[in-house]
């Protein structure tokens, strides 16, 4: 018997390129989940349009049009409620969520930050790392908890710093294995093979490279 794919919602701001990369994963036959609906805090966002020409049912839910953060967070968790999903997939949703929101999907939600954290938590990340002399730099994907960019990590992936890198360089070659960690990352949450317990990542792969707290995966090169 077929086990059901997982199903995934997907939280943007803005273009939307982590979102088509786990679109484009989804697509395979055996890949786990599925993208069931993307949602935007922006109704401007470019990639509600790329998400709506793909099939996929698009949200969005601008903050000036509701009288508080409360308000504009419990019209987006009436939406999940009908959506149903298994996972949620912070990608580029550049809006704090508040306890509340996540406690209601603890363990169930996963970001993407452009840093190898705990390093370069929050923004600014490429022009920090190169302000502090990093020879390596990198993407993480992790577990959202009540502390911005502190949940414990599923997967992570490294690239050099180049001497002659501007912030604009070093966050396009971050970008390239962003788009490849990501769909990895979420396979494994979606197969069970890792999860979040006790605020840790816990493991149960028994795939090579992956020990206990996270998965570390480098995948970047020189060139």
């Amino acid at each position: 018997m077929t086990t059901p794919r997982k199903r995934v919602v997907v939280f943007i701001s803005g273009g939307g390129s982590n979102m088509l990369a786990l679109l484009k994963a989804t697509k395979a036959a055996d890949y786990p989940a599925e993208i069931v609906g993307v949602i935007s805090d922006k109704s401007d966002a470019g990639g509600l349009a790329k998400a709506a020409a793909e099939g996929i049912t698009t949200f969005a839910f601008v903050r000036k049009e509701f009288a508080s953060k409360e308000a504009h967070e419990e019209a987006i968790l009436s939406q999940l409620q009908a959506l149903s999903p298994d996972i949620i997939c912070l990608a580029g949703y550049m809006r704090l969520l508040s306890g509340r929101f996540i406690q209601a999907y603890e363990g169930r939600i996963i970001n993407i930050h452009p840093s190898l954290l705990p390093l370069f938590p929050g923004l600014h990340t490429h022009q920090r790392a190169i302000d502090a002399g990093m020879r390596i730099a990198g993407c993480t994907v992790h577990f959202v908890t009540e502390g911005m960019d502190e949940g414990p990590v599923v997967g992570q992936a490294a690239v050099p710093v180049l001497t002659d890198d501007t912030a604009d360089s070093l966050a396009a070659r971050v970008l390239t294995v962003e788009h490849q960690i990501y769909p990895q990352s979420l396979r494994l949450v979606a197969e069970g093979k890792v999860r979040m317990e006790d605020g840790r990542a816990v493991s149960f792969a028994s795939t090579p490279g992956v020990h206990g707290r996270q998965i570390v995966s480098l995948l970047g090169d020189a060139n």
